[in-house]
């Protein structure tokens, strides 16, 4: 039997963690250092402490504050939880990566953005978020890039997969809105680019492997609307297509307390071009998704 490569993982129990750790087990032995494993990344001290302990040349970032209504609330407040965790917390692993000649990982977001660009956004594109979340990401990769530590960032955008009780997902959130016959309006006039997890997991996978140097996108190969991502659940998993409705962001904006990225389109292509990372379109994504859930259902009535 082969011997797993080690490696330092923080933020291992959430959304994207734990989805990529049930897919690289085999592979890879993860140790998590997070809250949950008694680590607060938002002291120096524990994360020099935690990481000292701990056994692997190369390092996973996923640990992030995320709630992005909440994080807006915190808005240019250095002492709240989502700079600390976001900004400080990323130096501190990424000097302590710097000092140790650790590989590090570091997972971003596409917030860093400010969704005005007609195109899709490159990796060449300079960041300009326009809320707080997005800014702390920013500031988090800048912390990656001034550390002298050699890196990928790694930029994620709507990440979904087949099921997580802890925290649901957009696509998932659509699913149930459609199982329920509960789901609201959606909006026809923004872009994103949902990217299902299990290619982010094959991703990680590949970059450790190769431990490349420079930022990536790591995302789905097709941008869309919501409103045509819940047309396109919608006929996948057999659901009428009326019970989809059109809703606006532009009126949705009239009223809401913190701005929102109206185009959120990122090219995958040098992911592709300099890595060989093939991400799904979001049908096969959702075909693969559907695939999943019917396996999963089929294993649970059969126990």
């Amino acid at each position: 039997m082969l011997k797993k490569l080690k490696v330092i993982g923080t933020g291992m129990s959430g959304l994207v963690g734990t989805r990529i750790a049930e897919l690289l087990g085999k592979k890879y032995s993860f140790t998590n250092l997070d809250l949950t494993t008694g680590v607060d990344l938002t002291l120096e001290s524990n994360v020099t402490k935690a990481m000292g302990e701990a056994e692997g040349g190369v390092v996973l970032h996923l640990a992030a504050f995320t709630d992005v209504d909440a994080a807006n609330s915190q808005q240019g407040d250095r002492e709240g939880i989502c700079y600390k965790l976001n900004v400080l917390g990323t130096r501190y692993v990424a000097q302590w990566c710097a000092r140790t000649e650790k590989y590090l990982i570091h997972i971003s977001t596409d917030f860093i953005f400010d969704g005005r660009k007609m195109s899709a956004y490159t990796e060449e594109d300079v960041p300009h978020p326009i809320e707080w979340y997005g800014r702390t990401k920013y500031l988090a990769e800048k912390e990656v890039q001034r550390a002298h530590v050699k890196y990928a960032i790694l930029r994620i955008a709507f990440p979904f997969r087949t099921a997580y009780a802890q925290k649901t997902d957009l696509v998932r959130s659509i699913l149930h809105g459609l199982e329920n016959d509960t789901l609201y309006p959606m909006f026809s006039d923004q872009l994103i680019t949902p990217t299902f997890i299990d290619d982010i997991a094959t991703a990680v996978d590949s970059v450790i492997s190769q431990k490349p140097q420079g930022i990536f996108h790591i995302v789905g190969s097709t941008s869309l609307s919501p409103y045509l991502l819940a047309k396109k659940i919608a006929k996948t998993f057999g659901f009428g297509q009326n019970q989809v409705k059109k809703g606006s962001l532009s009126e949705y904006l009239k009223n809401s307390r913190r701005p929102y990225q109206r185009r959120l389109s990122l090219s995958n292509r040098k992911a592709k071009t300099d890595l060989g990372i093939v991400m799904l379109d979001i049908d096969r994504a959702l075909a693969r998704l559907k695939s999943q859930i019917h396996t999963s259902t089929t294993q649970t009535k059969g126990r």
